[in-house]
């Protein structure tokens, strides 16, 4: 019997994520920001001070154009790259304080596209959804 496209699961979730981070662009493309920019600058709200090792592999990235990005974001003051004390080949990455309003501004932005983007979900639904997403991401994770 011929598999039904809507029902392959791994297809549906590709689609679902592929059609929020178009939705999303959106929101950050209105305030001058590209993927990998509000992405990066995402990781860093969360994880300031990341080596950029570890950065490269959450953001799927290889090292070479990594650095091209950070340089561009360096240039422009956004974030700041220091060199550990333990190892000095490892580069830590931080927000400057001249990207706070931004930042801000990416918080405002993605609080609206979350709101217009699964306003279709219960609250109850949405945690049950994250839930599941969690179990499959860290079973997933597991395997590598």
């Amino acid at each position: 019997m011929k598999e039904v496209f809507e029902e392959n699961i791994g297809l549906l979730i590709h689609d679902v994520g592929r059609l929020l981070r178009v939705l999303y662009d959106r929101q950050m493309a209105s305030i001058g920001l590209t993927r990998s920019q509000w992405l990066l600058l995402t990781y860093l709200f969360f994880k300031d001070g990341i080596n950029q090792k570890e950065l490269a592999s959450l953001m799927d990235m290889e090292k070479a154009p990594l650095s091209r990005l950070l340089d561009r974001m360096e240039i422009k003051g956004w974030i700041i790259r220091r060199t550990e004390n333990k190892d000095r080949r490892v580069k830590n990455i931080y927000l400057s304080e001249t990207v706070k309003p931004l930042i801000k501004s990416i918080r405002e932005k993605a609080a609206k596209y979350r709101k217009d983007s699964l306003s279709i979900l219960s609250d109850k639904d949405l945690n049950k959804l994250k839930d599941l997403l969690q179990i499959l991401k860290n079973d997933l994770t597991s395997k590598l």
